[in-house]
């Protein structure tokens, strides 16, 4: 059975943040979980079509614009499942268990990660606090959290729209 995810990251100038989220990436590999990461990028100047390379990861270029990068790279992806990840966030290590967990049940609903910053301190604790219960209470996680969703359900409700923010 081939891996059933396909990993989305969108970018735009993000060389210098991309490395600790494609680091997070090999333990979905050693685990079984990813099909291909599909690197979609906005116009960069940096050196992230060298960093895709590196990694193995397939890279599309494009207008900028942060819906439009996300449907091209869902329009190329082959897996089953799409993990959406911002290029400066990465999972927490034992990701894959829930990850594992939420697809096996095959659900018909998103998942998405708890949002946690690297940086201490009371701001940072508030706006992950407040994303967080968001998620829960009210099903709408935040592009830095990441999303999860099945090929099926995307593709029924729409994808993406070619909008600049927001996803």
């Amino acid at each position: 059975m081939p891996a059933p995810i396909s990993v989305i990251i969108p970018t735009l100038n993000a060389a210098d943040g991309i490395g600790p989220t494609l680091g997070a990436l090999t333990e979905g590999l050693g685990a079984g979980l990813i099909r291909e990461v599909i690197i979609s990028d906005g116009g960069s100047e940096d050196a992230i079509a060298g960093i895709a390379e590196a990694w193995g990861a397939e890279f599309l270029q494009g207008p900028p614009g942060r819906g439009g990068q996300l449907r091209r790279a869902a329009e190329q992806a082959t897996g089953a499942w799409l993990l959406v990840l911002h290029a400066d966030s990465a999972p927490a290590p034992g990701w894959t268990e829930p990850v594992l967990e939420h697809i096996s049940h095959g659900v018909e609903r998103a998942g998405y990660f708890d949002l946690r910053f690297d940086a201490g301190g009371l701001a940072a604790r508030l706006v992950s606090g407040w994303a967080n219960l968001r998620s829960r209470v009210f099903g709408l996680p935040y592009g830095d959290q990441g999303l999860l969703i099945q090929m099926g359900l995307y593709k029924r409700i729409g994808g993406y729209p070619d909008i600049p923010l927001m996803e």
